[in-house]
């Protein structure tokens, strides 16, 4: 069985984070494993408290899972300091991580800004340069291109300078009012868009989560970065049609849509 860790925050309410990671994970047929940053006491409805990591226990789950069970793919979502990056950087380098999908948790969807400035500078000089590819929103590509985005052409252009400034694949990912859910992936100089159907469900709480965790997956199986894409649109896709209602604000998606076997029963 191919293999995968998450380095991000925990989710009380089980929709987002490392619990969304591992759902899609597993989900995907790879398992999974779980560096936490922070643990976060959050529902549907939003996060009241957030209790951060040391960088030493961090650098002790990441020694402690590298040393053991090598991860064919890592994601990287939600990291709140320059210090818990710098540590995810420097361990990552020194144990040759591959298959590096980093979620750049800037802005949320409300628009809301996540990272303090220290801690912006430090990702995109320390974390960004070692990913495979990254996974921006709309107000996350503009921050990293430096410019505002409007139209399919304006992600085409974020696009390529986040690429070329990074040495990485970038999807920029439509909706936020630009487009039908369509997603753009520049890799090697090149742009290709994958479409998307918009799924009228409101309950969307962890969508970045799942979908760079299901990436990660097929890029652990031995899939190629098109395809990885691919596949982890139609399992989001998926997963956001099986319209589960959770909670009282913006709720979770249905990550097992997929499952059977006699123990769901």
């Amino acid at each position: 069985m191919k293999t995968a860790l998450t380095i991000a925050g925990s989710d009380s309410s089980g929709g987002a984070g490392i619990q969304a990671d591992i759902k899609t994970t597993t989900a995907n047929g790879v398992f999974a494993m779980s560096a936490v940053t922070a643990l976060t006491a959050q529902n549907t409805t939003g996060v009241t408290d957030i209790f951060e990591t040391t960088p030493k226990f961090l650098s002790e789950q990441l020694d402690a899972v590298f040393t053991d069970i090598y991860p064919d793919a890592v994601k990287i979502g939600m990291v709140s300091s320059a210090e818990l990056i710098a540590t995810i950087s420097e361990r990552l380098r020194f144990y040759k991580a591959k298959h590096i999908v980093v979620d750049p948790v800037m802005v949320a969807t409300s628009g809301a800004k996540l990272l303090r400035d220290d801690a912006v500078a430090a990702l995109t000089a320390e974390l960004l340069p070692l990913a495979e590819v990254l996974t921006p929103n709309i107000p996350e590509a503009e921050i990293l291109a430096g410019m505002t985005i409007t139209d399919a052409a304006d992600m085409e252009a974020a696009a390529r300078i986040i690429s070329e400034k990074y040495g990485c694949a970038v999807l920029c990912k439509g909706g936020h009012q630009i487009n039908d859910a369509d997603d753009l992936l520049w890799q090697g100089g090149t742009g290709k868009w994958f479409r998307g159907k918009r799924i009228h469900n409101p309950n969307t709480h962890g969508t970045g989560c799942t979908l760079s965790s299901a990436i990660a997956s097929n890029l652990a199986k031995g899939y190629d970065l098109d395809t990885s894409v691919e596949r982890a649109k139609a399992y989001i896709s998926g997963a956001l049609a099986a319209m589960l209602d959770l909670g009282k604000g913006s709720g979770p998606m249905d990550h097992m849509f997929e499952l059977k076997g006699e123990f769901v029963q």
